[in-house]
């Protein structure tokens, strides 16, 4: 059983890596922070793998050079292995102030069919009331200066408490676009590792098949050896 050069500790069966079986990029990194690293000696998959990821990150680095706050919150989370997925839309929620609130459900009601049948009943109303009910002596006789005043009033009042809600909706599309792309990098570069796994696994595999083919290839020598010692 192999000890392994990084946490000098036992490594357990099929889980140790030899130097040189690890990619040169990974193999580098290695003797940067493990001096003295070579390719006989031995680190644990655990061990590879923390490498490996670390290794990702700094390709990413390398391509982009100074990176933006979302690709580190992916590198950040590729480094200990996290997971990105949450649920955004709760996360928004909860940082919504008192005054977004209220111009979000503005909007909201000033968009439904509740507020446009409750508009038009209440101009109706008002028009009504001034024609029909008080014929001599109506507190805002046609043409309506005073409801004028009130639907411009509100007019005003309403289309920047829209616009608050237009810039808020811009907001929660441009997180989701942020979330989506960090979770499609990370998915990418796992995808990397992965390849990175299985290509360390075939060549392992690869050697422990050749070694069976040695190990059966000394057996069937000796077994022909006897046959011929046998015959004589």
């Amino acid at each position: 059983m192999e000890t392994s050069f990084i946490s000098n500790l036992m490594i357990p069966e099929g889980e140790a890596v030899q130097g040189k079986d690890i990619r040169e990029g990974i193999f580098k990194l290695i003797q940067k922070e493990q001096p003295g690293f070579q390719e006989t000696h031995f680190i644990t998959l655990y061990e590879l793998n923390r490498f490996r990821r670390l290794y990702l990150a700094s390709l990413i680095q390398m391509e982009k050079g100074e990176l933006a706050d979302i690709d580190r919150d992916v590198m950040e989370a590729i480094k200990n292995n996290s997971i990105l997925s949450e649920n955004i839309q709760e996360e928004m929620e909860d940082t919504l102030t008192t005054g977004q609130r209220i111009a979000d459900k503005v909007a909201s009601f000033g968009g439904s069919w509740t507020f446009i049948i409750t508009f038009f009943s209440f101009l109706a109303l008002w028009i009504a009331v001034n024609i029909f009910v008080l014929t001599t002596k109506p507190f805002d006789p046609f043409p309506f200066v005073l409801l004028n005043l009130i639907l411009s009033c509100i007019a005003a009042i309403q289309a920047p408490i829209i616009m608050m809600s237009q810039n808020r909706l811009e907001q929660k599309d441009r997180q989701r676009a942020e979330h989506d792309y960090k979770i499609n990098l990370k998915a990418e570069l796992e995808i990397q590792l992965l390849s990175e796994k299985i290509d360390h696994l075939l060549v392992h595999q690869s050697k422990k098949l050749l070694e069976i083919q040695e190990v059966q290839t000394d057996y069937l020598d000796d077994l022909m050896r006897e046959l011929r010692n046998f015959r004589k």
